[in-house]
């Protein structure tokens, strides 16, 4: 007997959706039932619905691909879809970091599937190998570059002599970054990478806000040289670990050993690793963003959904803490003057900055925000 194929209604085509439509009108395991977009391009083959409802009222459907992005109608339209006993895959990490704990049991509860292995590595198949890792055994730590917009600026900024504004435009120009940026340089894009992948691999639920994150907004042609001096490269790097009662989770600028593998990753690309209990340290390499490496994962899950695939990555769902006083690093401090708190924690004088000595993540980062309602430009980087 023929497999039934998978009728798809997919919402958006932007960037990652036209991959979506690409990929799936070249299958014959699966095809398009609707599209509902703002935008539509010349050549649709498939009928385009006139809103939400008819999608939701077709129980021919079985599958919405939400790649609109955004949290509304997003989180409206996918909950109605959960609720109608239809599968959701997703490339919205800003939704799913949000509703996080509410949509999977909702998937749970409905029997059907809830994937979203687009939103967290672009298209790095990261989310499926914390799923199956933590099938054989625990996941302890999480860790490294994960957007790739601010990996391109950092990396342009190192390897010529370009300020921050021009690579951020030629980033822009390239189309690794959206016209407002400030989701990635702030650090807020990763952050709910994070949190997403936190929760997988270590059946927890943190709440996004909980966790310290710095970008590189301020970070300045003199910030670098300085580095180079160091013989140091800044990455954005992003860091989870499970503790007994709690989760450590935090992104911040990081300055590297050229030892280390993160220091090496070019241009817009990522690479994120997993320790497991076991196994040790492994790690993932690939384009955390663009049109069909983004559009790959959300073809993936399709494909897993049409093998009978239900259900979320984990059904452990454990609300948790964030603590990063632990963690204790020394931090490279550029700022326009010295309050009392940096004079008790200066262990070296640099030209235009200095180096602290060793604090907690949380202290940093609280001094961090504190300081910067006195001056915006500060600008802070952990050494490893």
């Amino acid at each position: 007997m023929a497999k039934k194929k998978l009728r798809i209604a997919l919402l958006g085509l932007g960037t990652v959706g036209r991959g979506v439509y690409d990929y799936i009108t070249e299958r014959d395991d699966m095809e398009l039932a609707y599209v509902l977009s703002l935008v539509l391009f010349d050549g649709i083959t498939c009928p385009v619905a006139k809103n939400m409802e008819q999608i939701l009222a077709d129980e021919t459907v079985d599958t919405v691909v939400e790649v609109i992005g955004g949290l509304h109608p997003a989180y409206e339209w996918v909950k109605a879809s959960l609720e109608a006993g239809k599968n959701v895959i997703t490339a919205n990490k800003l939704l799913i970091a949000a509703h996080y704990r509410e949509l999977v049991e909702l998937a749970e509860e409905k029997h059907v599937a809830l994937r979203c292995t687009a939103a967290a590595g672009g298209g790095i198949p990261w989310l499926t190998t914390l799923a199956r890792t933590i099938e054989q055994e625990p996941v302890i730590h999480i860790s490294g570059i994960m957007n790739g917009t601010t990996n391109f600026i950092l990396d342009r900024m190192h390897t010529t002599d370009v300020g921050y504004a021009e690579a951020l435009h030629e980033a822009q120009e390239l189309g690794y970054a959206e016209r407002d940026p400030s989701s990635d340089v702030s650090g807020a894009d990763i952050r709910r990478k994070l949190v997403i992948s936190s929760n997988i691999a270590y059946g927890r639920v943190i709440d996004e806000n909980a966790v310290d994150v710095c970008g590189i907004e301020q970070i300045t042609d003199g910030d670098i040289a300085a580095f180079r001096r160091m013989g140091r490269v800044c990455k954005l790097f992003a860091a989870s670990r499970k503790l007994e009662r709690s989760v450590v989770a935090y992104i911040e600028p990081t300055l590297m050993t050229p030892a280390m593998p993160e220091s090496a990753i070019p241009t817009n690309n990522n690479l994120i690793s997993l320790t497991g209990e076991r196994i040790g340290k492994q790690s993932f390499y690939g384009q955390g963003a663009g049109r069909y490496p983004t559009a790959y994962n959300v073809l993936q899950d399709c494909v897993d959904v049409s093998r009978g695939w239900t259900g979320f990555y984990t059904d452990r769902l454990e609300p948790t803490a964030v603590d990063n006083r632990s963690v204790v690093r020394q931090y490279y401090v550029r700022t326009s003057g010295v309050d009392a708190w940096l004079k008790a924690h200066i262990e070296k004088v640099l030209d235009r900055a200095v180096i602290t000595t060793p604090v907690s993540v949380a202290e940093m980062h609280a001094w961090a925000k504190a300081r910067r309602a006195v001056d915006p430009e500060c600008f802070f980087a952990s050494l490893r």
